[in-house]
Order: C-alpha cells, then structure tokens, then sequence
C-alpha cells in the first residue's frame, strides 16, 4: 500500500533488499532504472510514493505520513533493507533511519547534503505557498508548501550523528544541495562520499549506471560473502 511497485528477487538465495524513497513533485518512477537493474542482480525492491506523490496525489504531504509509509515498506522485507532517498526522499529517509535504525541495514542519501535552514528556506516557502493559494490544491506546487512546513526546522546533521548503520552521500557534481556534504560527512564516522561527474540534483536519473554501480557496491558490502557465492 502506497508504493508504486515492489520486485522480488528471482533467485532463491535471500540477499540485501532495497527500498527507494523519490524527491519531491516526482514518484516512484524516478527508480525504474536502478529497480530493473538491482532486481537483475537479484535484490529485491520496493520504490514507494510519498503522501502527494503519484499514486497518493489527492493525500497532503506530513512528515508522520511520509514515515508510516517508509516504515510500511521497510517492514515488508525479509531482512533488513538498504534504504535509499533523494532530496526529500533523503531527508526523510535520514529521519527515519534516526528512529528505527535497527530495522535497516544502511542509508543512502543523495540530493540532501545541507540543512533545512535559514533565510532562503523561509523566502521559498512564503513564495511556494503563495503559488499553492493560487492554484488547486491537487498542484504539485501544492505538496511544496507542504513539504517545506512539514520539515522546518529538521536537522539532517543532528540525525546523521545518531546513525551507527553505514550511510553512502551521493551526490550529482552540479547539485547546489551539496554543499555541506563535508559536514555530513564529519558528522558520522561511516559516512562515504560519492561524487557523481556530469550529475545535477536528480543524480539517479541523470547518471543511471554510475549511480546503480554504487548501490551494487553498497550492497555488496553489506551482504555476506557466502551469500553472494551462492546467489552468483
């Protein structure tokens, strides 16, 4: 319920799941090429919508919806989940990781690598929430305004520093929201900086390949090497 689709792995061996998490005014769509291609490589995926997204469009967007439905998801795997999130996806999937990190096997965050914080973030919700007044509620700059309320005042630096499960920063080259990734990075001792060439904010859709090739080594670091023998 609430996600777009999930895919099992067609080998018998159980190894590392993923559950993908999009950015704003986008879904679960935005993962289709990592899902094909982690699912060939036999992880099973589960890519969800966010309340005001996709297939839960007519829902308003809250932080406590976002988590039920990220908690949803990560409760319908076999073993513990990698989880992965883009920009608000990131952000929310950082938050939930911070309460429920027992429950994941690690976090991959891209598109997320600053604070939620100061005079441009107030300047850009009084405007996205004036275009929203303007236009129907179903509009996606709608689910902007609600976004923006919903995380005021979030600190993805305070959350990171309570992880103890790896977490990968992925990052497009020319994303302006990478610009306190070195923080993020100070901010916990198994962070991994990955810098994607030619990649803007949509760093998954702008460099497909590179960016599944990252996962795949994510995840290989997290799966046992007898697993891997046996599902290869």
């Amino acid at each position: 319920m609430g996600g777009r689709r999930s895919v099992r792995p067609q080998r018998g061996t159980t190894i590392i799941p993923i559950v993908f998490v999009h950015g704003t005014r986008t879904s679960a769509a935005i993962w289709d090429p990592q899902v094909e291609a982690l699912a060939a490589a036999g992880h099973g995926t589960h890519a969800i919508d966010l309340p005001g997204h996709g297939s839960r469009v007519a829902e308003r967007f809250t932080l406590e919806g976002a988590l039920q439905a990220i908690d949803a998801a990560v409760e319908a795997q076999p073993v513990p989940p990698l989880l992965v999130g883009l920009s608000l996806g990131g952000y929310t999937s950082l938050a939930y990781a911070a309460l429920y990190q027992e429950k994941l096997a690690g976090v991959v965050l891209s598109g997320c690598s600053t604070e939620i914080a100061g005079k441009p973030l107030r300047l850009y919700r009084r405007w996205s929430t004036r275009i929203a007044d303007t236009f129907r509620p179903g509009g996606t700059w709608h689910v902007v305004a609600d976004m923006l309320h919903a995380m005021h005042g979030y600190s993805a630096l305070a959350d990171l520093r309570r992880l103890l499960v790896p977490v990968w920063l992925v990052n497009g080259r020319r994303d302006p929201l990478r610009w306190g990734e070195r923080r993020m990075v100070a901010a916990h001792p198994l962070a991994r900086l990955h810098v994607v060439d030619r990649a803007g904010h949509d760093v998954n859709s702008h460099a497909p390949t590179a960016y599944t090739r990252i996962l795949l080594d994510a995840l290989a670091e997290l799966t046992p090497a007898e697993v891997r023998s046996l599902a290869g």
